[in-house]
């Protein structure tokens, strides 16, 4: 267990597939029914799912600076590191080893086995024993080395892109049951525009989220400084068209009212359009698809805490750190990742985890893409392969989004906010404490 090395393994199609496998998982399937029930509006929801996508492509665009300037294993908590110190890279990675990536993967897994028992008719009772049989699987997958889990990834990207496709092109070419007025960006219900708006892009920022974490792969891949950010722009720009015209198909399709809350509507629309058996196919794709996106949080998070334990910056360093000498996996990382997920699989609901964690990430992206401008004045001759575009003004576009988001979602739901940061901040007095340890 000696060799601390990762293999330099994954290329620029590993990343694009990470980057895309990532991001679209659950999201695109699952988060519509959210997004139309804080809108009420078929306009107002597709004008949210595109804010959304150009507000992650403009901060794409600007931590893939940061990303070939400091491509290092651990990603953006190296980035946070080398902008303000230990402690604020710490707390991010507190965050993403503890809550954010086991609760990804819990999420993710529920909502496989949620669809597997629908599909195939089973008890809700085994619920959540097939969804921790879900997340053991994924986790063996990656037990087997980095090659392994990038070529799956790779993989069910192509899989999971058939029902998306299908749906699409069926979607578009079929007459539609409901008129879509797309400039039309009133919104339904009793909330106002502000916070029913606030709340939808909250809700669509989780189907985007996962183009950040490839920054953590960045020490295995084979030409970060010129592949990562062509991974995340190119990724990043196709999710957002791709995610745009499947929900126009789904309001296409189906009225407003028996989408929202409807955790089944992407499936419904696909009975809808092929009938039973085709329904049932298209279904099996997007289960594919949710393990998919398990595969790359499983990957991606276990190098989260094994970064750290290379610093002796975590607790039981010396348990984290140990990889394995055939397959050059940190292990540990891996096994600690998936019992925390099993255990979060008894606790909460999908929503309130997922928009919980969108929260703190983007608090700590709002970090990052100050940093950009920190490190530009305070290391001019760092070398930076590549440059954000219309510097400074993509950069302080991804703020002020970031600062929307924040700032709506401390007034609408503070519980849901402080919740977030009180499990962040568990990690400052451990991190005295490691400190006074070293």
């Amino acid at each position: 267990m000696a060799d601390n090395s990762l293999k330099k393994e994954i290329s620029f199609s590993g990343a694009l597939s990470t980057v895309m496998g990532t991001v679209i998982g659950a999201g695109v399937f699952f988060k519509a029914a959210a997004v139309v029930s804080h809108t009420q509006s078929a306009g107002l929801t597709l004008f949210a799912w595109l804010f959304a996508g150009f507000l992650t492509i403009c901060g794409g665009l600007t931590v893939a600076e940061l990303a070939t300037a400091i491509p290092k294993t651990g990603g953006p908590i190296r980035y946070i590191e080398e902008t303000y110190g230990k402690l604020p890279s710490f707390l991010l990675g507190w965050a993403q080893t503890i809550i954010y990536f086991p609760a990804n993967i819990a999420a993710l897994s529920i909502i496989f086995a949620t669809q597997f028992t629908h599909l195939f008719q089973l008890n809700d009772r085994i619920l959540v024993p097939l969804a921790m049989i879900t997340a053991v699987s994924v986790t063996g997958i990656n037990l087997l080395g980095t090659k392994i889990a990038s070529n799956v990834q790779s993989l069910t990207l192509f899989i999971k892109l058939l029902p998306i496709l299908v749906i699409v092109v069926a979607g578009l070419i079929q007459p539609g049951q409901v008129e879509v007025g797309i400039t039309d960006l009133s919104i339904g219900g009793d909330n106002s525009w502000a916070q029913g708006f606030s709340a939808a892009l909250l809700a669509t920022l989780f189907a985007y989220d996962g183009w950040l974490n490839v920054g953590n792969i960045a020490g295995e891949m084979k030409h970060p400084e010129k592949d990562l950010p062509k991974a995340i722009i190119l990724g990043l720009g196709s999710v957002t068209v791709v995610y745009w015209v499947i929900n126009f198909v789904y309001l296409k399709t189906l009225p407003a009212e028996q989408i929202a809350g409807n955790l089944n509507a992407s499936s419904d629309v696909a009975y809808n359009l092929f009938g039973n058996m085709g329904g049932k196919i298209v279904t099996l794709g997007i289960l594919i698809s949710v393990y998919g996106a398990l595969n790359g949080y499983t990957m991606t998070g276990s190098r989260v805490s094994f970064a750290l334990a290379l610093n002796d910056e975590f607790p039981f360093s010396k348990y984290f750190k140990k990889i394995s000498n055939k397959t050059k996996i940190p292990y540990i990382s891996v096994i600690v990742q998936l019992v925390i997920a099993c255990i979060m699989m008894t606790l909460g609901t999908f929503d309130v985890l997922t928009d919980m964690l969108i929260f703190v990430m983007w608090s700590f992206s709002m970090l990052l893409f100050l940093a950009v401008f920190i490190l530009r004045k305070r290391a001019p001759d760092m070398p930076r392969p590549y440059k954000v575009p219309l510097y400074p003004i993509v950069p302080l576009i991804a703020m002020l989004g970031g600062g929307f988001i924040l700032i709506m979602t401390l007034i609408t739901t503070p519980g849901l906010a402080f919740t977030g940061i009180g499990v962040t901040a568990i990690g400052v007095p451990i991190y005295f404490y490691m400190k006074k340890k070293k």
